[in-house]
């Protein structure tokens, strides 16, 4: 049996304390290792949690602005349709208040239609007798359009308006143009010379005979012969074929023809 000295025995001793004390004071560095890592791995799902928590509070206050600015363009909308639908109601009042004077006024308008179309005929009888066949055909298209179902008022109207204008228009102008006319039973190609309404003129084509229409009496009269340079020159201006000049020419009176 091996037997170790005393010496020996005390160092192997010595060692292994010393072990033991090394293994000991190793323990709570260990521990403070394992907890430093613990508490890395919960901060690690503490800012996972977080990092989740923090998209999921974007998106929702993405989806309230979304939301929010939906809600005011919704009520903007909302408003313009309140507002289109009032214009629309003030409107809807407008027309059935129109339609209700459109009933009275085409009651009313009728009778003033018919009016002046007798009117406008008993004027074109009375007036001088120029431009007879194309006035009368205007005359006689009118009254045949007043009882034509397919013309509205408007129309018949509008077209009585025009003819008023045509007839007013004669006044302020004149004219020269060629026509038939009954003299002393035969009828005759003439030259006609128009001042507005105030006088009516014809010529002979070979200026032979001149004369002029008698209000008062309602007929056709000669003229003496010194006149017959006169009417020509007021053919030529009429046609524009001359300037504009003073005429020396008898004009019909209430009475008599007076120069």
């Amino acid at each position: 049996m091996l037997f170790l000295s005393r010496k020996l025995q005390l160092i192997i001793l010595s060692t292994a304390l010393s072990l033991c004390t090394l293994f000991a004071n190793a323990n709570p560095l260990s521990q403070a290792i394992n907890t430093e890592a613990a508490m890395h791995t919960s901060a690690v799902k503490s800012q996972s949690k977080i990092n989740t928590l923090d998209d999921r509070t974007r998106k929702m206050l993405e989806q309230y602005r979304s939301i929010t600015h939906k809600t005011k363009t919704l009520l903007t909308y909302n408003a313009y349709l309140k507002d289109l639908l009032d214009s629309q109601e003030a409107e809807k009042a407008s027309l059935e208040q129109q339609l209700q004077e459109i009933e009275i006024t085409q009651r009313e308008i009728v009778p003033l239609i018919l009016n002046m179309q007798t009117s406008l005929e008993q004027f074109v009888q009375l007036d001088l007798p120029f431009l007879p066949k194309e006035r009368q055909q205007r005359i006689a298209s009118l009254k045949s359009m007043m009882t034509r179902a397919d013309v509205t008022n408007a129309e018949k109207f509008r077209r009585l308006i025009e003819a008023y204008q045509i007839e007013n228009n004669y006044g302020n102008t004149i004219e020269a143009y060629r026509a038939n006319i009954e003299l002393n039973g035969v009828i005759s190609s003439v030259d006609f010379l128009r001042l507005g309404r105030i006088a009516l003129y014809y010529q002979r084509l070979d200026a032979s005979e001149t004369g002029f229409w008698n209000k008062t009496e309602k007929r056709w009269e000669p003229l003496a012969n010194k006149y017959r340079n006169a009417i020509r020159y007021g053919l030529r201006i009429a046609r524009k074929e001359a300037a504009p000049d003073l005429l020396t020419l008898p004009v019909s009176a209430a009475s008599e023809a007076v120069q």
